[in-house]
């Protein structure tokens, strides 16, 4: 695949194109930020455009956990998801420093405003279903998509798929959601925005984020260890800010193997329990039952 690099800025758009006039190419972009740690940094995300299809195609970003890159999170994706690739426009964007601004990792970046602009860009494309992006993140990208449920406010987000990293107690303090705040605070209570699917994946053996909730081994959070909320709490808690209103499942929808699933509101809030997997739970999940996911309740 050729790839051709474009810079962007928030403001502008500058280099060999313009990414708002006509269809949406295959590609290396970059938006311009600028926060405390930096000024006028140029972030990088990777794009393809399936070429064998013509027309409006849905979009799925996709953010790598901690330690990842861009170009590392494209490339194993793609191999990963050959049907997506060949339907999906896939984006890649890469944290700063290799991370992304949650809690207190070292990235004190505005990762949601980066996100979001990607989004607000690439939405103007002609070759692109305004209404039906989804965003996957993988632990620490995870973590991210949590963030971004609870605070986005654009249309355009259809599905959110959370792997190994269900919410953490700053995101939900038992009482309500959470603001991230300017510098990681974690006090203004939110409700997300209604109207959108969730899928969580949570190993019961990760020895990073602990299934069962409480604190994480070796994830630093301000004070001690990042605390997290059990897994199958933390799909009854989005079940319910997307209108569920009835009591938390004990018993699973579905079992399959060492898959156990938890189903809320028709399928629109679903959790999977991942028996006896750590970390990467997430490789548990086949590409047929994630399209499905993202293409379920389409009318």
């Amino acid at each position: 695949m050729k790839f051709l690099i474009l810079t962007l800025s928030v403001l502008s758009l500058t280099g060999f194109g313009v990414l708002n006039a006509e269809d949406l190419k295959s590609g290396e972009y970059k938006i311009s930020q600028s926060w405390k740690q930096e000024r006028s940094f140029e972030r990088l995300y990777v794009v393809s455009v399936p070429e064998v299809r013509k027309g409006k195609r849905p979009v799925v970003i996709f953010l790598h956990g901690g330690g990842g890159n861009a170009r590392g999170a494209f490339k194993g994706f793609m191999r990963r998801h050959r049907a997506m690739a060949r339907h999906y426009i896939v984006i890649c964007p890469e944290g700063y420093s290799r991370g992304w601004n949650i809690v207190s990792e070292r990235s004190k970046a505005d990762d949601r405003g980066f996100i979001e602009e990607i989004i607000k860009k690439v939405a103007e494309c002609d070759n692109v279903q305004r209404e039906n992006f989804s965003i996957i993140g993988s632990s620490n990208g995870a973590a991210l998509v949590n963030q971004l449920a609870i605070e986005c406010r654009l249309p355009n987000i259809r599905n959110y798929v959370s792997g190994v990293s269900p919410l953490n107690v700053f995101q939900h303090d038992g009482k309500a959601f959470k603001a991230k705040g300017p510098n990681n605070t974690y006090r203004k209570a939110v409700v997300p925005m209604k109207g959108k699917r969730l899928m969580n994946i949570s190993g019961t053996e990760d020895n990073l984020v602990p299934y069962e909730g409480g604190l994480s081994r070796s994830i630093p959070a301000k004070g001690g260890k990042l605390g997290f909320v059990h897994a199958e709490h933390s799909t009854y808690l989005w079940a319910k800010a997307m209108g569920y209103e009835g009591e938390k499942l004990a018993k699973t929808s579905e079992v399959e193997g060492n898959l156990e699933k938890f189903s809320y509101l028709n399928g629109a809030v679903v959790h999977y329990k991942v028996k006896g997997e750590g970390h990467g739970a997430m490789g548990a999940i086949n590409e047929d039952r994630l399209l499905s996911f993202l293409e379920g309740g389409e009318k």
